[in-house]
């Protein structure tokens, strides 16, 4: 058990939700489980980072319960537009909720899986997650954390020995099971799965739940949920389209009522400014590119709007959902600046450099990562030529949010996660079981991430 015990504080939250939320089912028995990724910082935020290597194999790969918290892995029920298309047929098909329990913030927590074997919802799948799936969600959620991007968190990589067949990757591929620390997997679509069987009692059960252990507040009104849901998901799209981040599959079963990015698939980061750069390789009509992320959010709460129309009338709840546009205004601002590493001056000089600064990423095909490298604190280095000009006036008089002391801003090229690097990382795991530059590059992140923070 944790070492930690003043600082493990489990929890069985969901559990006041009852059985028409979940089905109670068992992890996959794996012919092996090899450790590969424990992240203690995240551990040490809900007293689990003194497990011992052999303890944290216990629980994360053969799912042993911890004490105090749910004594059966939950795979959750919930129904969700997929492409814009609604499925009623969905849920947690290759994981579950494992435990739960308080954070060093006092918020709860939900432990996650990912590839820990068949449920009910699991269709034609196998339950399972590749390796290489486990290596790239760790990268996406180190990289999200550091750019200051409201993320899950990889807790635990674990590889179980088997072969997998897939067909967007070589195969036999490896397998693997992940484990996710997260603020909650409450989603929309666990909402409009509600909606769909015309459940009233549950979905009030459900708003509180959600507003009592997800925001701290009392009540059950739908009305202050959905503005709740809405400053949180803009914020969240604000901080993707700063970072440069491409989700891939914005589906309303994919987005977090916590506003809490998660579940990592066919990402990337946009090398350029590019409004129309895609990550999944199937999302032929661009539907979540790099610029309609905020209109895929959006779109994705006003489902939520719908389904809370069950106990609720349409007005407010149409008022509610009308602030989303402005709370994306205002934290578009406040996240750009924030990359910028310079402090608000002022709303109408903020949307000019706002306004500048997009403007000119496009104009010039510059990579996003150098440029807000380069222009950290305020000034642009002279090597940046005329087109430049326009940037470097809208920055003028503005203050550095904090120095550039930190050894990062020292280096040569700023830390990225661009696609070939990604290749670049999993390539020496693939053919000679070499871990090096993933561990290198996790702690590069995390210098990133001091220097910014």
């Amino acid at each position: 058990m944790p070492v930690s015990p003043q600082a493990y504080r489990p929890e069985t939250a969901i559990l006041t939700l009852g059985p028409a939320f979940y089905d109670p089912v068992e992890a996959a028995n794996f012919p092996q489980t090899i450790l590969r990724f424990r992240n203690d910082r995240a551990a040490a935020e809900v007293g689990l980072d003194g497990l011992d290597d052999a303890e944290w194999i216990a629980h994360f790969g053969r799912f042993t319960p911890l004490a105090g918290t749910l004594p059966q892995p939950l795979a959750l029920r919930y129904h969700g537009h997929q492409f814009r298309s609604y499925n009623p047929d969905i849920g947690d098909g290759r994981g579950f909720t494992f435990a739960q329990m308080r954070d060093d913030r006092g918020r709860l927590i939900d432990l996650g899986t990912k590839g820990s074997g068949q449920t009910p919802y699991s269709r034609f799948g196998d339950g399972r997650l590749t390796l290489k799936g486990g290596v790239r969600e760790i990268l996406a959620t180190e990289m999200l954390e550091a750019l200051n991007v409201p993320t899950s968190r990889t807790l635990s990589l674990i590889e179980t020995g088997e072969a997998l067949e897939r067909g967007d990757e070589p195969s036999p591929t490896r397998g693997a099971v992940l484990v996710r620390q997260s603020h909650s997997h409450v989603r929309i679509g666990t909402f409009q799965r509600l909606a769909y069987e015309r459940d009233e009692e549950a979905m009030r059960r459900l708003v509180r739940y959600v507003l009592t252990n997800l925001y701290g507040e009392d009540g059950d009104d739908p009305v202050r949920l959905l503005t709740l849901v809405v400053e949180r998901t803009a914020t969240l799209a604000s901080r993707y389209m700063a970072a440069g981040f491409v989700h891939g599959v914005l589906n309303s079963d994919n987005i977090n009522v916590t506003g809490e990015s998660f579940d990592y698939g066919p990402w990337r980061f946009a090398p350029t400014w590019d409004p129309q750069f895609t990550a999944a390789y199937f999302d032929h009509a661009g539907l979540y590119a790099f610029a309609r992320q905020p209109e895929a959010i959006h779109w994705d709460v006003m489902q939520l709007a719908a389904s809370l129309r069950l106990i609720a009338e349409s007005d407010p709840l149409i008022a509610a959902l009308q602030g989303f546009a402005e709370r994306y205004q205002v934290a578009i601002r406040e996240a750009l600046l924030w990359r910028l590493g310079v402090r608000p001056r002022g709303e109408t000089e903020d949307r000019t450099l706002v306004q500048t600064l997009e403007r000119t990423l496009r104009a010039t095909d510059a990579g996003i990562d150098r440029v807000f490298f380069d222009a950290f604190g305020g000034p642009l280095p002279d090597h940046y030529d005329d087109a430049w000009n326009d940037l470097r006036a809208a920055l003028r008089g503005y203050i550095p949010r904090k120095p550039r002391t930190h050894p990062y801003w020292h280096r040569e090229a700023p830390c990225s996660m661009l696609i070939d690097e990604v290749e670049a990382i999993w390539a020496p795991i693939d053919a000679a079981d070499d871990w090096s530059a993933l561990n290198a590059k996790i702690a590069a992140i995390r210098v990133m991430g001091e220097a910014l923070a």
